[in-house]
């Protein structure tokens, strides 16, 4: 069940200096806020499969499940009830506003990475 996996590691060091960037240089209504959602639940798909050797749709699942209890929680204000909204990086990483948009950027987010890894899988076999 655990392995290390470079290929899948080294898309996590990718998209984790993309989503650097994104945040760093890009202040739009579009890339930012929607790209960017997109990406997180590929990067964190690939960092789980980077360690774990666990079927593609379970992994992908669990992500977009732990991507929408994440933005669920944004709707209660979680991050202010813990007491962690003047922890900076807490407060980015776990989110603050619920958006129903994010919750359609992290379903592209998967369906992209179910489409990837079955369009990957059928050129293996056939």
């Amino acid at each position: 069940m655990f392995t290390f996996n470079k290929k899948y590691f080294y898309f996590t060091l990718i998209l984790f200096l993309i989503e650097i960037c994104i945040a760093v240089f890009i202040n739009d209504s579009f890339i930012r806020p929607f790209i960017g959602d997109v990406l997180v639940v590929i990067l964190i798909y690939c960092f789980v499969r980077a360690f774990w050797n666990i079927q593609s749709s379970i992994i992908a699942l669990s992500v977009l499940a732990f991507s929408y209890i994440i933005e669920i929680l944004q709707y209660f204000s979680f991050v202010n009830k813990l007491g962690l909204q003047n922890n900076q990086i807490l407060a980015v990483a776990l989110g603050s506003t619920f958006d129903w948009k994010d919750i359609i950027a992290y379903t592209i987010g998967i369906i992209v990475v179910l489409w990837l890894e079955n369009r990957t899988n059928t050129k293996v076999k056939g």
